[in-house]
């Protein structure tokens, strides 16, 4: 079996296609021609494993994945693990993929299909609160599928934000790290929001434009939040998935959103839902993950090898 590392799993998933992927996968969600079950969680000595498998009926795909928040200071990554592909028919394994890079580029990917659908001004400037790998992902993505020029990044270790606008002055961008002060004129000049942290509390301010699209991927439990409350109520919501959404966004949940006035972005994928409403607010996208999104990067992975 062909096992890819980061690199060669990267070159498989160009941002521009695997958006393209990931709305097709969404449109045969809703249709009901994909599945996933409930990803399986279980704890382990200083982190939990992660195991998540989806099917299309041709393609059986299954992500591993180990978190072990206090390996980045004995030297070793946080995220581990592997996205096996085979064929569903026979069960016969096809190849490999490196599972930290998948989630890292679908994810990235996934919000760059959100503001080609939802955003009203796509083409930026950008502001990145954050500063690790889904902050990095997410600027590249912006800038290769939207043509996003110019990016602002904030994090609360300047020396992250600064080494990170560097790496992206070499791809291309005009990228420039702006301290606390700066973050609110940043905000108001900036149509296109992402917040990729780890942060339990807001991390941007609730006054951002009336016409700004905020991609919300950093908390993943319902206790943290990135978005302030009072933005999250003032917002056209969309979310990755309902279901969990209603389980792990805690953006959402500690806001007390309506869920039933919350729109899942596979409705907006496969055209039953039009564009936001123009002049309705803000826009926010909340992504707390889904295995089907795996399955939408195997399935180019597949067509491109």
């Amino acid at each position: 079996m062909m096992c890819l590392d980061a690199a060669q799993t990267a070159s498989v998933l160009p941002f521009d296609r695997l958006a393209d992927a990931l709305a097709e996968v969404l449109a045969k969600k809703r249709r009901g021609e994909v599945f996933a079950p409930p990803r399986l969680h279980m704890p382990l000595p200083g982190g939990v494993l992660l195991v998540m498998p989806a099917t299309d009926h041709h393609l059986l795909m299954v992500k591993r994945i180990t978190v072990h928040p206090g390996n980045p200071g004995q030297g070793a990554p946080a995220i581990q693990g592997e996205v096996t592909v085979s064929d569903a028919a026979t069960g016969k394994p096809l190849f490999e993929l490196h599972g930290p890079t998948v989630t890292a580029r679908r994810t990235a990917a996934l919000s760059l299909l959100a503001a080609r659908l939802l955003a009203p001004n796509p083409q930026g400037p950008l502001l990145v609160v954050g500063a690790g790998v889904q902050a990095r992902t997410h600027a590249l993505a912006f800038h290769e599928g939207l043509g996003v020029k110019t990016c602002r990044l904030f994090s609360r270790t300047p020396a992250k934000a600064e080494a990170l606008a560097q790496s992206l002055r070499q791809a291309g961008l005009d990228a420039r790290a702006v301290e606390a002060r700066e973050l609110p004129g940043v905000i108001a000049a900036s149509p296109l929001v992402v917040t990729a942290t780890t942060a339990t509390e807001p991390v941007v301010p609730d006054r951002v434009r009336d016409d700004a699209f905020l991609a919300a991927v950093g908390s993943f439990s319902p206790r943290a939040a990135e978005i302030p409350a009072g933005l999250v109520r003032r917002a056209q919501v969309y979310v990755d998935d309902l279901t969990a959404a209603q389980a792990e966004a805690g953006d959402l949940i500690r806001a007390g959103a309506d869920f039933g006035r919350i729109t899942p972005l596979e409705d907006v994928a496969d055209g039953a839902v039009g564009r936001p409403e123009a002049g309705g607010g803000p826009v926010l996208f909340k992504s707390v993950g889904h295995a089907l999104f795996d399955l939408a990067a195997a399935r180019l992975a597949m067509a491109m090898l």
